[in-house]
């Protein structure tokens, strides 16, 4: 590991998803989000993500007809600082049955653990989509129950879901969140029944359950796929949606009706089941 690294912090006025969706094309590591932008780390100078993100907000301005207000401020710092900040700040949850800890956390006496290794994991049960998913699963995964984790980042969707007794499967179409998984996995001692570098359309069964936390777009132009892996009677959750776009996701999913609807801050997850 180097001795320093190189923070950007990126701040938009609006748009932040499109600017989310931009960064996890382009950006070959991790990146944080804040309720005025993002965080980027690296150990490389993130010089040309700044340049990247100035040109994609100009194309963006021009297609929009608007102004967004963007903000890039880039600083070296030390690597042990935020390695160490970070693990501190990084607190055990409570989400329904489970128990979301640190490695370096006790696990909890009564609920499902679910133990996490945030220097490595993508998803920590922190952000309100991950969190709400989480509580969908509680809810509507019982033992024996298959289930299709679509765009698994860090596994920990599926991960509930095992230890809750459900036959798992997952696919990402980034490869490194499939490593991470498997990581994650081999961690908290369960296994994943398949996992693939892809999307759903590479899956070969139907499933009791498919859950899908990604962004509005891709739960839109994924939609057929989403309900050719679901078995008839199988519930969809849908997470990683902006509230102001729920109405444009639900009607790629009109022959679905909403079982229920979970929402914390400006994020919403739906849970679906055919009409």
């Amino acid at each position: 590991m180097q001795d320093y690294y190189f923070e950007l912090v990126v701040k938009v006025s609006s748009h932040q998803d499109l600017f989310s969706n931009f960064l996890s094309d382009t950006v070959p590591v991790g990146f944080e989000e804040t309720e005025e932008g993002f965080i980027v780390r690296s150990e490389d100078n993130l010089e040309t993500i700044a340049w990247g993100l100035e040109q994609f907000n100009e194309a963006l301005q021009k297609a929009l007809g608007e102004k967004i207000e963007l903000d890039l401020t880039q600083t070296k710092l030390k690597n042990s600082d935020w390695v160490e900040n970070y693990q501190q700040s990084i607190e055990p949850l409570e989400i329904d049955k489970f128990y979301i800890h640190p490695i370096w956390d006790k696990p909890s006496d009564t609920l499902i653990n679910i133990a996490i290794n945030p220097a490595l994991a993508f998803g920590t049960g922190h952000h309100p989509t991950t969190a709400t998913s989480l509580k969908a699963i509680s809810q509507y995964v019982k033992s024996g129950d298959t289930l299709l984790d679509v765009g698994c980042g860090s596994g920990i969707l599926g991960i509930g879901a095992i230890k809750l007794g459900a036959v798992v499967d997952a696919c990402d179409t980034d490869p490194v969140s499939v490593e991470n998984s498997l990581e994650n996995a081999q961690m908290n001692e369960v296994q994943f029944h398949k996992i693939w570098e892809g999307s759903s359309s590479g899956a070969t069964s139907t499933y009791n359950v498919v859950v899908a936390n990604i962004v509005a777009d891709v739960l839109t132009f994924i939609a057929n796929d989403l309900k050719k892996s679901l078995k008839g009677d199988g519930v969809l959750i849908l997470s990683g949606i902006l509230d102001k776009y729920e109405d444009k996701v639900l009607n790629f999913y009109k022959d679905f009706e909403i079982v229920q609807r979970i929402a914390q801050e400006e994020w919403v997850t739906l849970i679906l089941k055919r009409g």
